[in-house]
This record gives structure tokens, sequence and C-alpha cells, in this order.
């Protein structure tokens, strides 16, 4: 099963790096979404995180604030 992952962030976060660094990683594909440059992006990502700040992950429709590695690991079955 493909994952739909989405990584709410801005390009100066550097834990927003660190997030897709894991998922390349793992080849697990995943869509890039500057908050910064797209206000709709943002409303978005706070309606369903409730956070401003980034990093957001949403993993087929679970937002995770931060780089939470044990709960993305959950999420996407993966075993290290």
């Amino acid at each position: 099963m493909e994952h739909k992952i989405r990584v709410f962030g801005t390009p100066t976060c550097p834990y927003c790096h660190t997030i897709k660094m894991f998922l390349d990683k793992y080849g697990l594909k995943y869509e890039d979404v500057d908050v910064s440059s797209d206000d709709q992006a943002l409303k978005e990502m706070m309606e369903g995180s409730g956070q401003k700040g980034v990093p957001v992950v949403e993993i087929d429709g679970e937002f995770i604030v931060g780089f939470e590695k044990d709960r993305m690991s959950e999420l996407l079955n993966i075993k290290e």
C-alpha cells in the first residue's frame, strides 16, 4: 500500500529537512508543502494539526507535529 504523505514546512526549517531525509532513506514518496509561500496550505495544516509551527507531517490523514520518528515509523510500517 502506498501511503499519502505530506510534509508541511519551510525552506529554512532544519527539522523539516530531517523528516524529508528520513522519508528519502526509505524511498517513500511525499508531497513537500511550503507553508511560507502557500496560505491555503498553512490554513489546512493549522486546521489539521492545531499548530502554526513547522514541521507537521500528514500520513494517511493523521497529522504529526514535529519529527516524531517512532510514530512515523509505526504508521509507515518501518522497522529499524
